[in-house]
């Protein structure tokens, strides 16, 4: 029977998330940062001796909700992708994109390997993995808001973005196998990282080649199914049953999240659409308000300030936003074409966000031997709120700095760059 407890807990989280969101949007800043600092404050109760908070934490029916809040996440940021867009953005945003995560990913192992001496190795590969993805959504809100959307800046920028979450899935596939490898006493030969690469590799495709093939006749037929939230619905169900399809592969549940959003297209929903219905995004809008901030708030609560009153923390905080920064900036090196802003395309690419908590709550389930021949989780409080806090930092600071360099650029370079996009 459902802890009636659980319900309380629940209705509090969403609470917090709604004041928290509501809060840091009203200055302009994104929803995630106050649902995630809400959490963190909600956690700060435990320091006063508030024993429901620390229950809250691993209660199952909220880690569960939390779970489903990020494989729906996942779904929506797929859906707001487009493959076809992803295979025809240009050797620009492949160049952009593999630089920036191999610069990040090489400074992230740098940082870590400083810091958390004697660690295992596959430690500080998961470190560095967890600072490659950039946040699609708040570097596409800040170009919306000051118009330049259109520009060829803004389509590497978001180019590059989406490939680099694919990149940042597909490591988060290997790395994932590597790890588990490891807890159970064995090695990950280079064949097996191959194997793992290529079954997400081949996973996306089958899944690419479903959504051409198979899922245009499915969602034709259930169009005359007249049952009210039919398309929802299927869709949900879509999704979870790739999610699943992955988990059976050895991939994380969210790839196969993600290929869902991929592979469904508007076009599949026109018998919805000609009777009048929303679109799935639209419809989607609702569950995703529930489900997804009880997954950042749980992420802040997952937060141990006492962890930040030790100067390495702080300064292993520091180390791996400036990593961070300093990772994507390099990545403007791979823009080609005359009249582009680089510093803009550079500065567009440091946010991170959704992925990278994503990483580092996936991280602290994941456990390996210590020398001792315990378990100790991959990322421990310490690094989990060295990698809270990278994200705030990257969030914050981007908005303004993209502004700057984007309004620093003469009027007659912009004319230039948006006539070479148009041509």
């Amino acid at each position: 029977m459902l802890d009636p407890l659980a319900l309380v807990s629940v209705a509090v989280m969403l609470l917090v998330a709604k004041l928290g969101g509501g809060l840091f949007e009203k200055f302009r800043q994104p929803a995630v940062l106050g649902e995630l600092t809400g959490g963190i404050l909600l956690g700060a109760l435990s320091l006063f001796g508030v024993a429901w908070v620390d229950g809250l934490r691993g209660d199952a029916v909220v880690a569960a909700l939390a779970e489903i809040g990020v494989i729906i996440l996942l779904f929506e940021v797929g859906l707001e992708s487009n493959a076809g867009e992803m295979l025809a953005v240009g050797w620009s945003s492949l160049l952009v994109s593999t630089l920036g995560v191999a610069a990040t990913f090489a400074l992230g192992w740098g940082a870590s390997a400083l810091f958390l001496h004697g660690a295992h190795a596959l430690v500080h590969v998961f470190v560095a993995a967890m600072l490659c993805s950039t946040s699609v959504g708040i570097t596409a809100r800040v170009l919306r808001d000051i118009g330049r959307l259109q520009t060829r800046e803004a389509r590497i920028i978001l180019g590059a973005a989406v490939i680099d979450d694919v990149m940042g899935l597909l490591i988060l596939a290997v790395v994932a196998g590597a790890i588990r490898a490891a807890a159970a006493g064995q090695t990950l030969a280079l064949a097996d990282v191959g194997l793992i690469a290529l079954k997400a590799v081949a996973f996306l495709a089958g899944a690419l080649l479903a959504g051409q093939y198979v899922v245009p006749h499915l969602f034709r037929g259930a169009g005359r199914l007249e049952s009210r939230g039919a398309l929802v619905a299927l869709a949900v169900a879509f999704c979870f049953l790739l999610a699943w399809a992955a988990s059976l592969v050895g991939l994380a549940p969210i790839i196969g999240a993600f290929a869902a959003g991929l592979v469904l297209d508007e076009v599949h929903f026109e018998s919805f659409a000609r009777r009048g219905e929303q679109t799935l995004t639209a419809l989607l809008a609702p569950v995703s308000a529930l489900l997804v901030p009880v997954f950042f708030v749980l992420t802040g609560l997952r937060v141990d300030l006492r962890a930040f009153g030790r100067v390495g923390v702080i300064g292993f905080a520091l180390l791996l936003t400036a990593a961070a920064v300093a990772g994507k900036l390099a990545c403007s090196l791979g823009v080609t074409g005359r009249g582009t802003n680089r510093l803009a395309v550079g500065l567009g690419m440091i946010p991170r966000g959704e992925v990278s908590l994503i990483f580092a709550g996936l991280g602290a389930t994941l456990a390996l031997p210590t020398q001792g021949g315990a378990e100790a989780p991959v990322v421990n409080a310490a690094t989990f709120g060295a990698v809270v806090i990278m994200v705030v930092v990257t969030t914050l600071v981007t908005p303004p700095a993209l502004k700057w360099a984007l309004r620093r650029e003469p009027r007659g370079e912009t004319m230039k760059s948006e006539r070479g996009t148009m041509n």
